[in-house]
């Protein structure tokens, strides 16, 4: 090859095009050799011919070797030899287009870039899976490739959809490569909007990378275009209908001067108006003899290939990723962003399984704008939190980054890099803590780790953020060799003659352990997964979980040491400050994924490209591990496990959602497994342990009093159970109904931080913040089981009690009568007495709890329970009359309950016979009688009503009514019961309780709307219908209470009308004259009339404004019709009007208009 081979800083002008790496010299002569095509078989046929040795090392040396390298290392490079190796650069796996033009891009089963090498270990390099059958038939031999398009899922609108639509559509042509340089043109097809227009697409790779696009189209995208997919798949699927021509510098060095004079003058004439600027500077600076392009030796050739010190990585547009990331993150949350954040994060693990260098470097692009989310300084400003989806999507970030750092394969220098940019964004004011708090540095329970001193006050634990844990995990290293031979092996066991007495490294059936604090040891499991080795992944889970299950023996043995003293002492202590679910590392989860994605058996082997999608229900095979289980079995046991777990509820509103959360994302995947005989004996046998495990287990005899509850995870076991031992399946869900934070007596156990003291009453312990969905969850536990004890009686009543003894709230106990109520009572069949009886039961509960507390929904509680009184029958509705005082209020007892007790409908729906209708009434009757006592106001209406039909009773309400009218009675409902009275037919016991009312009655002079008045007028009508006597009686009352002259103008009115006693009393003589307003009584209520006309007057003109002037002349008239009915009341009025005239003659438009009207 030719003379100095070192790369020379390139020339301002000829680093303009981007394909433009490095500097080429005088090639390698020709040399015969085959051309594309040799020695290929068609990717379909059966039978196919071997490789050549030529393409089997071309192909090695393609993939690994930049060509600049090649020609260092040779100095004679045959013609065919750089043919082959131009060849095979290009990549050779669709699944990696996929994966820079989609979202999401998997293939089931899909165990990394080497599935077949990840057997020999961690500490093998892992290629990637080499693509192409030999020479240039096809490079689908041993591709990855999508099919047809109909193959790939519904992602139509996704450029790798799009690109598939183009390329079988026939719209690529003119492709061709130059070297290490692709270009073509592809046509976008006509639509009803738009014209057909065809795009230029050039591709620049090295070794098998795509490292840069251009495509017409203008597309500014995270991901290539449609169009440089369809370019790329061409060059896959049709290798052989490429033309195919090496770097256009080694076809310049055969060309003499005449024939490169001719080359670049035609060129110059092709695209004069570009390139002939250009053309003339390089060629003034080439006749200069000081310019700097003469002292750069050779000359750049955009198609020879990268440079040796180029960074080999597939093109991703950085500036684009930061912009949409940006776009994103300013749409807070709206929009789905959120949903496009995480295909970000799958993007990003998507590579980081393909050993894709671009995952840490997307990753590091995201985690810049996230830093920058002027949102974060706003929160810390206002020391308020996060929305909870911005929270999982920070949570998301600091999981990734965990996973980058622990990457077994990454070197020194990278891990010390993240490293540094990982401590300057934790260092940041603004960086998100780990427990979601802002303000204020609450000790985090959750913060327990390998290297942390549990004795340390909480306190004084360090500012812990959500780089925290990647930060840590850059310290841990896989050099341990124990571990190495854990992942490397399935086999590796301890020999059989070392397995007496106790071993850290393996358990006494010789299957190795891997002792570490368990979360750090999971998220090396998700770090092996994450980079795409799947069988060390698994090795590595299975070795955990042996260790917890050695750990779980074991603190079994010591609990049966500890056993009695703990019952004793009826309270405990807990050894798990760090829970294993809702850990922002999600250590269960991640053991469960490992080993059930292996498993997975989907019926679609391609690639899923985005689209929409349906829920499909899961289905698994059973792949054996050594002992004869199966990973399953194992998926299962440690969920069991890591669910069942006594742990302390953490800190702060976020921590503990998450604790929820991920309960349920667990019990969710739980629930994709189809139980068969061996699951279900896994489920017996762990449920069990998990009863029998004192103060490790959330499920054991005793625990601590801020323990999490199980209510969850119990009903998934009871559910799960329930049709295979019944009685373990209610022994767990009875267990796991307590509730210990709500209980009012504190326990003596302690938790080591500085709140296990406070009391337990929930309105002075505000710490758990989810308390409301935690009830609500053990809400959901009972009526699972009460909806399963359908018809046994024994477990009904267990369930009960418990119920009873655990649930504190009233609406949720509500809400579960209800519920068995609904479900004993269906609408085909007879109802289910049994669970009739219970829901009562709780009724009955929810009444006493809520009688003297206020509740929004008691009235609904109270009729509901009436209405299953009713179905239960007889007995149970005169148990509920009887016993009214501890259930109801007396207004409740009167107007609700025994109304609707002695309803007709009850009666025709008991159909009940006279003896048991008339004991039904007597009760009413009684407890009519006695709220009427115990509350008078509000009940002695009901009462009358309800014992209307038995007159002793009728009588002792009344006499009820007329001993509490001079107390506590107002006049509204002594006037509501006079009418009722009337409306009955006892006239005189109703004016008896009109005048009562009027003597609680005060109407002043302005109060001419005052809602009484139409009592007011009904009681002087009732008086004068009865007679002159009883009129005479309350005329007195009437001038005493009321001061308003148009109400009394309007009764005196009334009066005049008609003859007194015309109700037709009998033992009364109605006279049939009309009564005098000089005479007695009336002439007493035309006296207060015409004073409170004077009265009133004065009050009113002493505020008076114009606006109101004609106002107040129609109420002098009103008023001197009243003066007229007096035997002197025309000079009265006129005295009255001169008299107004006198004082008020400052008003003097006022009275012009008096004058006017009235003389």
């Amino acid at each position: 090859m030719a003379e100095g081979r070192r790369e020379q800083p390139p020339h301002p002008l000829l680093s303009l095009p981007p394909a433009s790496k490095r500097a080429c010299f005088r090639p390698a002569p020709r040399g015969p050799g085959p051309g594309p095509g040799h020695g290929s078989g068609l990717p379909g046929s059966r039978y196919r011919s071997p490789e050549s040795l030529l393409d089997c090392a071309a192909k090695a040396v393609a993939d690994k070797w930049a060509f600049e390298r090649v020609e260092e290392r040779f100095e004679r490079i045959p013609e065919p030899v750089q043919r082959r190796i131009v060849y095979w650069s290009f990549p050779r796996n669709e699944k990696e287009i996929c994966m820079y033009s989609s979202f999401q891009c998997r293939v089931s089963g899909e165990e990394g870039p080497s599935a077949a090498a990840s057997g020999a270990g961690v500490t093998g390099s892992g290629s990637t899976t080499a693509g192409g059958g030999g020479g240039g038939g096809s490079a689908s031999g041993t591709s990855a490739t999508v099919g047809s398009a109909g193959a790939v899922g519904t992602g139509d609108g996704l450029p790798f959809r799009r690109g598939i639509r183009l390329l079988e559509t026939g719209c690529v042509e003119n492709v061709l490569q130059v070297g290490f340089h692709l270009s073509g043109t592809v046509t976008e097809p006509a639509t009803p909007s738009e014209p057909e227009i065809t795009h230029k697409v050039a591709i620049s790779f090295d070794r098998c990378k795509i490292t840069s696009v251009t495509c017409g189209c203008g597309n500014r995208d995270i991901f290539y275009c449609a169009h440089v997919v369809a370019l790329s798949l061409y060059r896959i699927r049709k290798p052989e209908q490429v033309k195919l021509r090496l770097p256009i510098s080694e076809t310049l060095f055969q060309m003499n001067r005449d024939q490169l004079q001719k080359l670049v003058q035609y060129l110059i004439t092709a695209h004069h108006t570009e390139v002939l600027p250009t053309a003339q500077k390089l060629a003034d600076e080439i006749l200069s003899s000081n310019s700097e392009i003469n002292q750069v030796h050779g000359a750049p050739d955009p198609t020879a290939g990268a440079s040796i010190d180029d960074d080999n990585c597939w093109h991703l547009d950085e500036d684009q990723v930061r912009e949409q990331v940006k776009q994103f993150l300013s749409q807070g949350g709206y929009y789905g962003s959120g949903k496009q954040l995480n295909s970000m994060f799958a993007k990003v693990r998507e590579m980081l399984r393909m050993r894709d260098s671009n995952g840490a470097r997307m990753l590091t692009l995201i985690t810049e704008q996230f830093m920058a989310d002027p949102r974060l300084s706003l929160w810390r400003q206002q020391g308020t939190g996060m929305t909870d989806k911005c929270r999982q999507l920070w949570d998301e970030l600091g999981a990734l980054w965990v996973c980058v750092v622990l990457n077994p394969h990454c070197k020194s220098e990278e891990k010390s890099s993240w490293l540094k940019q990982l401590k300057k964004w934790g260092d940041m004011d603004v960086c998100p803590l780990e427990d979601g708090n802002y303000g204020s540095e609450l000790p985090n329970i959750t913060n327990a780790l390998p290297q942390s001193n549990l004795a340390q006050d909480s306190l004084s634990r360090p500012r812990r953020t959500v780089f925290s844990r990647a930060v840590e995990a850059c310290d841990l290293h896989w050099q341990d060799s124990h571990l190495q031979r854990i992942i490397s092996s399935d086999f590796y066991m301890s020999p059989s003659y070392q397995r007496e007495g106790e071993s850290l490294l393996f358990n006494p059936q010789g299957l190795p352990l891997w002792l570490d604090h368990v979360p750090t040891a999971c998220a090396r499991v998700d770090a092996l997964r994450s980079h795409g080795y799947t069988r060390e992944a698994l090795r590595l889970a299975v070795a955990i979980i042996n260790t917890l299950r050695l750990q779980q023996q074991r603190q079994m043995d010591i609990y049966k040491h500890q056993k009695k003293e703990l019952l004793q002492r009826g309270a405990t202590s807990t050894t798990n400050l760090e829970g294993w679910v809702g850990h922002p590392l999600d250590p269960i989860g991640c053991l469960f994924i490992t080993l059930t994605e292996t498993c997975r058996m989907d019926d679609d082997s391609t690639m899923d490209t985005g689209g929409m999608k349906t829920h499909i229900r899961l289905n698994f095979q059973r792949l054996p591990v050594n002992g004869g289980e199966s990973y399953l079995t194992l998926a299962l046991e440690v969920a069991l496990m890591g669910m069942g777990q006594q742990r302390i509820m953490p800190e702060g509103l976020y921590a503990q959602d998450k604790v929820c959360r991920n309960e349920e994302q667990i019990v969710a995947k739980l629930q994709e497994l189809d139980l068969d005989d061996l699951l279900v004996q896994t489920l017996r046998k762990q449920a069990i342990q998990l009863l029998e495990a004192g103060p490790f287990s959330g499920l054991g005899e005793v625990i601590h009093r801020e323990s999490v509850p199980m209510h969850t995870f119990a009903k998934y076991l009871f559910s799960a159970l329930l049709p295979h031992d019944a009685d373990l399946a209610y022994k767990v869900a009875l267990r796991a109904m307590r509730l210990p934070v709500l209980e009012s007596s504190a326990g003596s156990g302690d938790v080591g931080h500085p709140h296990h003291g406070i009391s337990i009453v929930p309105s002075r312990y505000p710490r758990w913040f989810t308390l409301g969905h935690l009830e609500s969850q053990q809400c959901e536990l009972a009526s699972t089981m009460l909806t399963a004890a359908k018809g046994d009686m024994l477990r009904l009543r267990t369930v009960l009690e418990v119920i009873q003894k655990n649930i504190h709230s009233s609406s949720l106990i509500f809400k579960l009568a209800q519920d068995a109520f609904k479900i004993a009572t269906p609408a085909e069949s007879p109802p289910d007495i049994t669970l009739l009886n219970v829901a009562l039961e709780l009724g009955l509960q929810v009444m006493r709890m809520t009688l003297s507390t206020l509740n929004w929904r008691r009235r609904e509680m109270v009729r509901w329970l009436v209405t299953c009184a009713t179905e239960v029958g007889l007995r149970a509705l005169v148990s509920i009359l009887q016993s009214w005082y501890t259930l109801f209020t007396p207004t409740e007892a009167t107007s609700i309950v025994a109304a609707t007790v002695m309803s007709h409908n009850t009666i025709l729906r008991l159909s009940l016979d006279y003896p048991q209708r008339e004991e039904l009434a007597s009760c009413a009757r009684t407890l009519a009688l006695q709220c009427a006592m115990k509350d008078p106001q509000n009940c002695a209406l009901s009462a009358l009503t309800l014992c209307e039909k038995d007159h002793i009773a009728f009588e002792t309400a009344y006499q009820i009514v007329i001993d509490a009218a001079s107390t506590g009675m107002t006049y509204s409902q002594l006037f509501t019961i006079a009418r009722y009275m009337e409306h009955r037919g006892y006239p005189l016991r109703s004016f008896k309780l009109a005048s009562l009312a009027m003597t609680h009655l005060n109407l002043a002079y302005n109060q001419d709307t005052h809602p009484a008045i139409n009592d007011v007028l009904w009681a002087c009508a009732l008086s004068h219908s009865l007679g002159k006597n009883e009129l005479a009686a309350i005329i007195p009352l009437v001038v005493k209470s009321v001061h308003c002259a148009t109400v009394l103008s309007d009764i005196l009115r009334r009066c005049t009308m008609t003859a007194p006693g015309l109700a037709g009393i009998p033992g009364r003589r109605n006279s049939g004259k009309l009564m005098s307003t000089d005479k007695a009584p009336l002439r007493q209520l035309l006296d207060a009339t015409i004073s409170a006309y004077i009265n009133t007057t004065h009050s009113r003109l002493t505020h008076i404004s114009p606006r109101h002037y004609g106002e107040f002349i129609e109420f002098l008239s009103k008023a001197r019709e009243t003066f007229l009915l007096a035997q002197d009341g025309h000079i009265q009025f006129a005295q009255f009007i001169d008299n107004l005239k006198q004082i008020y003659k400052g008003k003097k438009k006022l009275m012009m208009l008096v004058r006017e009207r009235f003389g």
